[in-house]
């Protein structure tokens, strides 16, 4: 069976703005991890491109953890209709790495060496404003360890994940 995609509707579209990223990038190497975390949470640095395709904002910062929100739209959906498991993944991974980067000093940065990610309930249109909690489960001044989570607005877990990523820079 085949369809006419003019049945469809209308095309839709989604326009994108963000930041020169590296310019934030090398300001934020004058900050701790924390401080950086923290301007981009008062806008006062923006926050990464990636932030800007899934709708998602800072909301806290602390020593070890973030906390984001993001609202997926229709552009994020799979084929069967969902918001794709990889717009959760990237929320985790941001949150998860996020609270590392709380806990490194100026001009130290990170990156992902490896996630685990479970997905325990569907994301869909309708699901509204997520909450994306990221904490540190054992800093390192190597390998660092996090932990993430994604909840719906009742507070009902959709997806977790673990994460260890590499710290790079510094003394």
């Amino acid at each position: 069976m085949t369809a006419d995609i003019t049945s469809w509707g209308a095309p839709r579209s989604k326009t994108i703005t963000w930041h020169d990223p590296l310019a934030a990038a090398e300001a934020g190497l004058r900050l701790s991890g924390l401080e950086y975390m923290r301007a981009m949470g008062r806008g006062e640095l923006p926050m990464a491109p990636i932030a800007h395709h899934f709708n998602m904002r800072a909301v806290s910062a602390d020593p070890g953890e973030v906390v984001f929100a993001a609202t997926p739209d229709e552009s994020a959906y799979n084929p069967i209709g969902l918001v794709h498991g990889g717009m959760v993944c990237t929320l985790l991974d941001s949150a998860a790495g996020c609270a590392v980067h709380t806990t490194l000093p100026a001009g130290v940065g990170y990156t992902s060496v490896e996630i685990k990610v479970s997905y325990l309930r569907a994301v869909r249109g309708d699901t509204g404003e997520l909450t994306v909690n990221g904490r540190v489960t054992k800093p390192g001044s190597r390998i660092a360890f996090a932990e993430a989570e994604v909840l719906d607005a009742t507070g009902k877990q959709l997806a977790t994940a673990t994460s260890s990523c590499l710290i790079m820079g510094g003394a």
